[in-house]
């Protein structure tokens, strides 16, 4: 036996499981890597009362533990894939795929094969009927296949109930080569966007905003929501429309069979009547705060590894936040960084566990690979703007920002009760959204936006090596504005932002944050 004397902080490892109830686990949870830079506040903090009886002596006695406050607060860089599923806890809602044939958390329900001959994905295992999930003409984006060949962007030729057939996504029906490959459980079909058919989709430049219109797709069939963010065009010349300024981000502000309306547009939108593009149409995976009847809420466990104490330990220690809500999240994006961001739980208990015991059980998949978002090189668009009614592409109140900070805050209370240590439940508040911007100065619009009291909204599109997210306040009210001026220094101006549910604006924009994980765009998107 050789006792360890002290651990080191990189022995550690932290993880997440959803509970089936508060301070409950399901009967095989899913414990999901984290990969945290620094904690804060995280684990037990208990609270003791010291006896205080008047007495001669004039000394206090043993005090008793009254009350413990459990959370689980930590800094972790943003990645494609590590936030998706954790935020829906956040937001209290469900994430809103297109359609997908895996786990946001990347444990599949079932088994893909691959076919060579005829380009085909067969579904061996589960009982998920594609249909229900692919149609002809869909945009699909497949990973974690071990050939790469059976990885990339492809577009439905044919679907049956346990098969999608591939082509390339060039408009030209090419045929593909894949690679068989034997059922695996790593793989994963994701619907990714829509390939119109020959000239079909227009801008159309007639009503009060930019809109596409079509003699053949049925836009509402597409699985899109008003306020959601979508990409328009291709790589390929035969995917997008002539006219550069038409492609880019834009989010929709109504949606009928034969027109797709845009509020927002990445340029000012002209006129096409396409007569040879089979354009390509981008969306991915909403996230926003829902209405009354679509709220969930989750509790988690978070679990932090200690170590072993022993050499001789066959287990780690192991200490958990359980009954933990999701409080906080802010979004950290400042110049020549990374963006990461602060997380933080209330928990309603705490837990500790030694080597001989171990960590609970549960499945643990291997950390998802990935890269981190820049401030220097992997943003679109950050833009303000002050709300027009007409114009889909308002001058923005800046040019460049200097840092910007996001943070939703559920404002979590624990409930607290007589025979209870720790908490028995947790309240939340209202669901609010704000943070800061330093941005640098150039016009008094910025300023005269605040004095105003205008109605402003924020978006930002962030794209890295082919995928993207895109995060939209359809209506925030600005504060601070007051300009620093220093000497040999760019004149900056500070703002505040307050974000409200943009209901005021549209009773369909019924939200106050909402965010778009794109699993593929074109490196058109990459500007």
């Amino acid at each position: 036996m050789t006792v360890n004397n002290k651990i080191n902080s990189n022995a550690t490892g932290l993880r997440y499981a959803e509970e089936a109830s508060p301070k409950t686990l399901p009967g095989t949870p899913v414990w999901v890597a984290q990969e945290p830079n620094s904690y804060s506040d995280f684990g037990g903090q208990l609270s003791t009362t010291a006896r205080n009886p008047i007495n001669s002596s004039r000394q206090n006695k043993k005090g008793v533990i009254t009350d413990l406050d459990a959370s689980g607060g930590y800094n972790e860089d943003i990645t494609q894939t590590n936030l998706q599923h954790l935020l829906q806890g956040f937001f209290f809602a469900d994430l809103r795929p297109k359609g997908e044939a895996k786990n946001p958390i990347g444990i599949s329900t079932m088994t893909i094969s691959v076919t060579a001959t005829g380009s085909i994905f067969t579904r061996v295992g589960g009982t998920l009927d594609l249909t229900t999930v692919f149609t002809v003409d869909d945009l699909i984006f497949s990973a974690g296949f071990a050939n790469s060949a059976n990885n990339g962007l492809f577009k439905v030729d044919a679907v049956t109930s346990t098969t999608v057939d591939v082509v390339a996504a060039d408009g030209l029906e090419t045929a593909v080569t894949l690679v068989d490959e034997a059922a695996t459980s790593n793989g994963s079909l994701v619907v990714v966007g829509y390939e119109a058919a020959v000239g079909d989709i227009d801008v159309d430049m007639t009503g009060s905003r930019p809109a596409l219109t079509s003699t053949t797709l049925d836009f509402t069939t597409l699985g899109l929501i008003v306020g959601e963010p979508i990409f328009v065009g291709g790589d390929l010349t035969a995917n997008k429309f002539t006219n550069a300024i038409n492609n880019g981000i834009c989010r929709i502000r109504s949606i009928a069979a034969a027109r797709l309306e845009f509020d927002k547009t990445q340029g000012t939108m002209i006129t096409e009547a396409n007569t040879t593009a089979l354009i390509h149409l981008f969306f991915g995976r909403v996230l926003k705060n829902e209405a009354a009847a679509s709220i969930i809420r989750r509790t988690y466990q978070l679990e932090r590894t200690l170590g072993k104490a022993d050499t001789t330990d066959t287990y780690d220690q192991a200490e958990y936040v359980t009954g933990a809500v999701p409080n906080q999240v802010s979004v950290n994006i400042a110049r020549a960084d990374k963006v990461t961001v602060d997380i933080s739980f209330v928990g309603m208990d705490h837990e500790l566990v030694d080597g001989t015991t171990g960590p609970k059980t549960g499945t643990r998949p291997a950390l998802v690979e990935a890269d981190a978002f820049n401030t220097s090189s992997d943003f679109s668009r950050i833009k303000l703007a002050v709300m027009d009614a007409t114009d889909a592409n308002p001058t923005a109140l800046f040019a460049f920002a200097q840092e910007l900070t996001l943070t939703i805050d559920n404002n979590i209370t624990p409930d607290k009760a007589i025979g209870v240590l720790g908490a028995f439940d947790a309240t939340a508040g209202n669901f609010s959204v704000g943070g800061n911007i330093t941005a640098y100065f150039a016009d008094i619009a910025s300023v005269e936006a605040v004095r105003n009291n205008s109605d402003v909204t924020l978006d930002i599109f962030m794209v890295k090596s082919n995928a993207g997210i895109a995060i939209d306040l359809p209506l925030i009210t600005l504060g601070d504005g007051r300009l620093e001026v220093e000497q040999d220094q760019s004149i900056t101006i500070p703002v505040t932002n307050e974000a409200a549910t943009g209901a005021k604006i549209d009773l369909n924009l019924d939200h106050t944050m909402l965010m778009v994980f794109f699993d593929y765009l074109p490196t058109l998107a990459d500007v």
